[in-house]
Order: C-alpha cells, then structure tokens, then sequence
C-alpha cells in the first residue's frame, strides 16, 4: 500500500502544478501509426525516443514478447480499432534482444504460481478443459521469426486493410538500434 500512496501523493502535485500541460494531445496519433511492442521496462522511454516519438505520436500496445497470439484476441482488437477508428496508417511490431518471452519456462511459472498461492488443482481443470498451459505459456526461441510470425498475423488478418503497412523490427534494449526484419510497405497491395 505505500508505493499506491507515494503515486497517490505525486499525483495531486502533478495535478495542482499543472505538469500534464506538456503532453495535451489528442486522441488520435499524430504520425498516424500504431506500435505493438514488449512490456519490458527497458523500452519504456527508450523506444519512444529511439523512433523519434513524442507524446501524441503513436498507439502503443505492449504485451509481453510483442506477439500476436490470437487472431481475434486484445492484440488484434487494438489493432484494428487503431486502424478503423482511431486513424492509424501503418502497423509497426517491434521486438527486442534479450526478451524474456525467449526463455519462459512454463513449469517454473505454474511453480511460482503454486508457491503464491493458486491451487495446484486448478491446472488438472484447466488441462481438461482444453487449456494447454505449456502452449498457452509458451515464448519462443528467436525473436525474428516470432516478429516475422506476428507480422504475418496481422497481414493476413481477414479484417486487415490490405493497404496498410505491417512494418517488423527488433530494438536493441540498451541501446535502441532498430533492424528491419520486414519492410511492410514492400507487401501492400494497391486496390
């Protein structure tokens, strides 16, 4: 409870000083595009400031390992609507080396999770339920080809505007360099 109150009290001076005047913006992103990137806390403000980014500039949507999972899921949701309401032209999915989705270890986790509490039982329900926590867990071993997977995703998204560029990048987490695993304007189809 005490770090909610430290952000509680920094709050209401940030509120009374007038400090969020710096980021006003609106709902719509300036440079048109949408990211779908890593939840690690190295890209926090690293990547925004590597691409060149300000407050305003972009959608972004982070999940841990910046991967498109399930077609009709809260990724691909985001994505769309970024695209059919919220004026986004272009789809950017960055990765990063040294991703913690590239050495998960499904057991350890269900581990930490019984150590925590949940009930061991809970994952025999879940197996004959249809779960698969292995594959429902699961990272992968090479951050190009889960970025090329993802991207492939979302280019072949049946509700996918074919003219929108799916870009695939990797960020460097320490020091931001991005390589171009997919240049998406070199698959966009001119209807």
């Amino acid at each position: 409870m005490a770090l909610l109150n430290e952000i509680l009290d920094f709050n209401v001076s940030f509120v009374n000083e007038k400090k969020y005047e710096q980021y006003a913006t609106t709902k719509f992103p300036d440079k048109r595009i949408v990211i779908l990137t890593c939840m690690d806390t190295r890209l926090t403000e690293l990547l925004p400031k590597a691409m060149n980014l300000k407050n305003g500039d972009a959608k972004i949507i982070k999940s841990a390992g910046a991967v498109v999972n399930h077609p009709f899921g809260g990724i691909m949701r985001s994505i769309l609507v970024a695209i059919y309401e919220l004026q986004a032209d272009e789809v950017y999915i960055i990765g990063h080396h040294d991703c913690g989705m590239s050495s998960i270890d499904t057991d350890r986790i269900t581990k930490n999770m019984t150590n925590r509490g949940i009930d061991p039982e809970i994952f025999h329900t879940l197996k004959y339920s249809g779960v698969d926590m292995k594959s429902w867990l699961h990272g992968f071993s090479d951050v190009t080809e889960s970025v090329k997977k993802s991207v492939e995703a979302v280019r072949h998204h049946p509700l996918m505007d074919t003219k929108v560029p799916i870009h695939g990048l990797v960020v460097h987490p320490d020091t931001g360099q991005l390589d171009v695993i997919v240049d998406g304007y070199q698959s966009v189809t001119e209807n």
